[in-house]
């Protein structure tokens, strides 16, 4: 698969000496006095967009005098060019809207480890098993369905059961999406590559209605256009934002499958960095996990909080209550075979 990298304008800092003759202290001085100004300011590439991260940056830089330029961008392509750029990356920090893009950083040894105690906040699950990124806020993938058209009892157990003729036609799927296609991966993960295929090609042949974003599936199932479709949690949410109403008023519902199953798959938005010894960027990380940080997660785009200490969205189970897929989210970063098998599908024209 081809990318489209974001461009790289990377500011190169020069030092110029007024003395060539300077002596050691005074070059040490020099030093000193820049890496402490390098900790006052933090370069972050965000695969999250700028509508939704900018008020919590506005804020931390409030908070702590820390200057945070930010460079927006889809993760994929962050990611990418954060490969090419390797340990020559000006980025201090990357915060990815999925576990995937940041294990494909991981795996090619760009990421630091992260203090221990700070991980210690974040379940097991939702981390990096060698502590080189954190999650800091969940999304469940759930089948948004209308209550008006559909009765509970007629819903799928298993996200596989969608491929069932009784189903065809009656539901939205978005294979371009980035979330949908790392829940393939997942489903790769978990049930291999040739049961993938087979789920992929049975969800074309049943007829699915095709949509470019998950929005656009929540408000076509909302106005009665399709029955159910494939989404995360958080999007019904954002329509009763956006109404004024109350989630539990509207005729949209949730259906989250149960026993495990990969369409119950919890993904994360998370964050890893690239110098062990910048300050300033550890500093950014604990901000996203403190209460405040995680508050903001919570309460503006009704995603999972991560730490303990609070609760999740209205109207959902809690983060220890919900049935997801035991799965190491590091294992996603192979999205290019994904792409390439949704595509063969005929999901995608």
């Amino acid at each position: 698969m081809t990318r489209t990298l974001v461009p790289a304008a990377v500011a190169l800092l020069a030092l110029t000496l007024t003395s060539c003759g300077a002596a050691d202290g005074d070059q040490d001085e020099a030093a000193g006095e820049q890496a402490g100004a390098d900790q006052d300011s933090v370069v972050l590439y965000s695969g999250r967009n700028e509508e939704l991260i900018q008020p919590l940056i506005d804020q931390f830089s409030e908070d702590t005098g820390i200057d945070v330029e930010v460079r927006y961008g889809d993760t994929a392509e962050l990611a990418a060019q954060i490969l090419e750029e390797g340990e020559s990356t000006p980025a201090d920090i990357f915060l990815a809207q999925d576990a995937g893009a940041l294990g494909a950083v991981a795996q090619d040894g760009l990421f630091e480890e992260l203090d221990e105690e700070l991980l210690a906040q974040v379940p097991e699950a939702f981390r990096d098993a060698e502590d080189r990124w954190v999650g800091v806020s969940g999304r469940a993938r759930t089948l948004v369905y209308n209550t008006d058209l559909v009765d509970e009892s007629e819903l799928p157990e298993t996200v596989s059961d969608l491929t069932d003729p009784e189903y065809a036609g009656r539901y939205a799927v978005a294979p371009t999406n980035g979330s949908f296609q790392a829940f393939v991966t997942a489903y790769r993960e978990i049930e291999g590559d040739e049961a993938a295929e087979d789920f992929l090609t049975g969800l074309a042949e049943n007829d699915p209605q095709i949509r470019e974003k998950n929005g656009e599936i929540v408000s076509d199932v909302a106005d009665g256009v399709v029955e159910m479709g494939l989404v995360n949690h958080y999007y019904l949410y954002g329509r009763a934002a956006e109404l004024g109403e109350d989630p539990t008023d509207l005729n949209i519902a949730n259906h989250l499958f149960g026993d495990g199953d990969v369409g119950a798959l919890m993904n994360v938005a998370g964050v890893g960095v690239f110098d062990a010894d910048h300050e300033g960027a550890h500093t950014l990380v604990e901000h996203l996990l403190s209460d405040e940080g995680q508050r903001y997660f919570a309460e503006e785009t009704a995603e999972y909080p991560l730490i303990d200490s609070l609760d999740g969205p209205e109207g959902m189970p809690s983060l220890e209550e919900l049935d997801v897929p035991d799965i190491d989210l590091t294992s996603l970063e192979d999205l290019e075979t994904t792409v390439q098998m949704i595509t063969e599908s005929g999901l995608v024209g």
